[in-house]
């Protein structure tokens, strides 16, 4: 499955380079849900709240009440976890918190592992958290079968070339893909259709922010590709 990223960020549709500097901005949110209408789902990232800038949560809800969405950012709670789930979210992300096992249950109780993705980004070997402003001591791969109990699935990103439009690493995604049979999906760098088919053929789903929104990858043809 191709997945289309809506990321948000003062209130506009945005795509950061590395998850700090602003590369662009893209149309309102009808327009993008208009735009990424051919995909069953579409990833929604709150930057303000994963980094503990603010919130943008009535645009959240606008999408989340259109679209099929799977929405992170700043899901540290689970009363935060369970009110996207209110406002129309198909499924959560979980970052940050993924971390802390007490509160990483409370949020599953509160919406159901199968309604959970945990996020495990990933920059120079390392999971980073908190809006990928700190890094952490393990891999994705030492801790991805810990986590298996508390979600039904993993976002993987791979934050080294996360906006770079320089391809992603295809090695790391085998590894991940090694280390669980719990549904995964790729972000970070993906610029090719090659890299998506391989991704394919590992049974592995691709969010797609920036090579989308730079044209670099057509929607029609990753439409076709996704049928």
């Amino acid at each position: 499955m191709i997945i289309p990223c809506i990321d948000l960020m003062g209130g506009k549709v945005v795509q950061l380079v590395q998850g700090r500097e602003k590369a662009l901005e893209g149309g309102t949110p009808p327009e993008m849900i208009a735009r990424f209408a051919a995909f069953p789902e579409i990833q929604v990232i709150d930057l303000d709240a994963a980094m503990g800038k603010g919130s943008n949560d009535d645009l959240v809800e606008l999408i989340a009440v259109r679209a099929t969405a799977r929405v992170g950012g700043g899901v540290r709670s689970p009363e935060r976890a369970r009110m996207l789930i209110e406002q129309g979210a198909h499924r959560v992300i979980v970052g940050t918190a993924a971390f802390q096992r007490e509160l990483l249950q409370e949020i599953a109780d509160a919406t159901g592992p199968e309604r959970l993705i945990i996020a495990l980004d990933s920059r120079g070997g390392k999971v980073v958290v908190k809006g990928w402003q700190e890094a952490t001591e393990f891999s994705a791969e030492q801790v991805i079968h810990q986590l298996e109990p508390y979600c039904s699935g993993f976002l993987c990103t791979y934050v080294d070339k996360e906006g770079l439009m320089q391809g992603t690493d295809l090695d790391w995604f085998r590894r991940l893909r090694a280390s669980t049979k719990h549904e995964l999906t790729a972000a970070g760098g993906i610029t090719t259709l090659e890299e998506i088919r391989e991704l394919q053929k590992l049974g592995i789903h691709a969010a797609l922010g920036m090579a989308i929104y730079t044209g670099r990858l057509s929607l029609d043809e990753l439409a076709r590709l996704d049928s």
